[in-house]
């Protein structure tokens, strides 16, 4: 007979602290500092309750030498945070729309290409990659232009949910009205994103500290990784921001979030000003 484990009692000790935190790094990149043990006994002392582990160290165990690929994905579920919404940073998106798109499309003609691909990765909901569908939708002179989306996420929970696409309040309150006229159907209060827009952009689930992984990526035009930086370390910052790196085209370009900066990461990207917004670009 299987018995409930009470999480309220366990306390996760310093050295299974420690031992949990490398673990979380060594398959993420993520790196949880000493000061937040509190959120890591948090973010997993449900799923100690829902499975009926005595402690974090049996879970730990479990981990290492039993766990699937199912189990470390639900791991990777605890952790992230997955709070955004539609338009964030909308000063960012200005200058993609208004900037950098003619000057891609004018650049690409120039090498004979005739396409436009951008990634999303970390992009937990889908309320970015959405954003970006729907402000080329907006733009008639790409209708002749094959567009590419891809969104990536290290969690299969916030991707199931991208797919289907249905969104509250929060995440739209951001958006512009004629934009929600025209690609959501409200139903009470929840938003229905049209066919249209989801039908453009292409869900994949990726670690972005896994070479292989990010390499299913090449020729890639603008890259959007915000917001996302903040939680690795010096280390692994540099390993993702040179996968994205390699997967750009010359001169291609890399969001990261207003608050993030790529100083003292590398030096492989030019930043270039633009409406008083950072943009790096690919030397």
């Amino acid at each position: 007979m299987m018995t409930t484990v009470a999480t309220s009692s366990i306390a996760m000790n310093d050295e299974i602290f420690r031992q949990l935190r490398d673990f979380i790094y060594e398959k993420t990149g993520i790196f949880v500092p000493d000061n937040k043990k509190y959120f890591l006994e948090n973010r997993l002392s449900r799923i100690i309750k829902e499975r009926n582990f005595r402690n974090y160290e049996d879970y730990l165990y479990f981990l290492k030498y039993n766990a699937t690929k199912t189990d470390i994905a639900k791991l990777f579920d605890a952790i992230t945070t997955n709070e955004t919404f539609f338009f964030r940073e909308p000063q960012q998106f200005e200058v993609f729309s208004n900037n950098l798109i003619p000057q891609i499309i004018k650049e690409n003609a120039q090498m004979g290409r005739k396409d436009l691909k951008i990634w999303s990765a970390a992009c937990s909901s889908g309320e970015e990659p959405y954003t970006i569908a729907m402000i080329l939708l907006e733009k008639p002179e790409l209708v002749s232009i094959r567009k590419e989306i891809y969104a990536s996420d290290i969690s299969e929970s916030v991707l199931m949910s991208a797919r289907r696409g249905i969104y509250g309040n929060y995440a739209v309150r951001n958006i512009p009205p004629a934009y929600i006229a025209k690609y959501f159907k409200d139903s009470g209060g929840l938003y229905n994103l049209s066919e249209s827009v989801k039908s453009m952009v292409k869900f994949l689930n990726i670690n972005l500290i896994d070479e292989k992984e990010v390499k299913q990526f090449k020729g890639i035009d603008v890259v959007f990784c915000r917001n996302v930086l903040i939680y690795f370390d010096d280390k692994a910052k540099k390993k993702v921001v040179s996968l994205i790196y390699d997967v750009l085209r010359p001169k291609g370009y890399l969001f990261v979030g207003t608050s993030e900066s790529l100083h003292n990461i590398t030096r492989a990207f030019r930043p270039v000003v633009i409406n008083k917004v950072v943009v790096y670009q690919k030397l």
